[in-house]
């Protein structure tokens, strides 16, 4: 499967202008045999904790793009969206089909409490799988990296292929690559970092967007404003696991 890692610089806290950019890209892209495409956290407005002002249920307009977006490429699509709730807001990984259908909703876990992020977003309580064409992934956002036992239980269950969607700044990125890396080898199987590049109101970004395969090797790693693809191998997973059987150990994950 070809899946497209798209890496830009949001427009801060303007979705509009936002989608104008993505759509320039995309159409300055192939995207022929892409199958999948994976935006970054909160995808159209950067990190922003103005959560009440940004959140939207189904109507909203990150919901409605990506849904058009979809039926009109005709492929899978991961974005980051400001969720609403009811009462609650959650920093949100969607899946939408090809159909332009939301197949699942993955809601952050771990808030980022040194930016306050705890403050404004409720944390999300369950690990999310989600297939297509026969590939499972497991799901996570930005900060979830730092914590091992989430991606554990996404071993232990065996899934082919962890995807993790951020604003992860340029100060602390030697710590995104090698804890993607570490996340593949662990776990034995593909890692998807989808990261993005430019300036917000405080911090700046470096991309380093990357697909890591199940021996922890970086098959495509991108620092600029692109979409950069690359394939994945479930039989690859499926190998490794059977010649290197390291997960059929592990004791203290249930």
């Amino acid at each position: 499967m070809k899946i497209g890692l798209v890496q830009y610089s949001p427009v801060w806290e303007k979705p509009t202008s936002t989608i104008e950019k993505i759509e320039k890209l995309i159409e300055s892209s192939n995207l022929l045999d892409t199958s999948l495409l994976v935006f970054p956290e909160m995808s159209l407005t950067g990190f922003t904790m103005n959560s009440k002002k940004f959140a939207e249920e189904m109507d909203g307009v990150s919901f409605q793009y990506f849904m058009q977006l979809s039926r009109k490429l005709k492929k899978h699509i991961f974005a980051g969206i400001i969720e609403k709730d009811e009462n609650d807001i959650y920093n949100s990984l969607i899946h939408f089909d090809d159909k332009g259908i939301i197949r699942i909703i993955y809601r952050k876990i771990h808030p980022f409490s040194f930016s306050k992020e705890d403050k404004h977003y409720k944390a999300g309580r369950e690990t999310i799988t989600t297939q297509i064409n026969g590939i499972t992934f497991g799901l996570s956002i930005c900060y979830d990296l730092r914590f091992p036992e989430l991606y554990r239980q996404y071993g232990k269950n065996r899934i082919d292929v962890l995807v993790n969607i951020a604003n992860w700044p340029a100060t602390r990125i030697n710590h995104w690559n090698i804890l993607l890396q570490a996340r593949a080898i662990e776990n034995q199987c593909y890692i998807i970092g989808v990261n993005r590049v430019g300036k917000d109101s405080h911090l700046e970004y470096s991309g380093y967007s990357s697909v890591v395969n199940p021996m922890g090797k970086v098959l495509a790693q991108s620092l600029s404003e692109e979409i950069l693809d690359a394939e994945i191998n479930k039989n690859e997973v499926k190998k490794l696991r059977e010649e290197l059987p390291f997960l059929n150990d592990i004791k203290l994950i249930h």
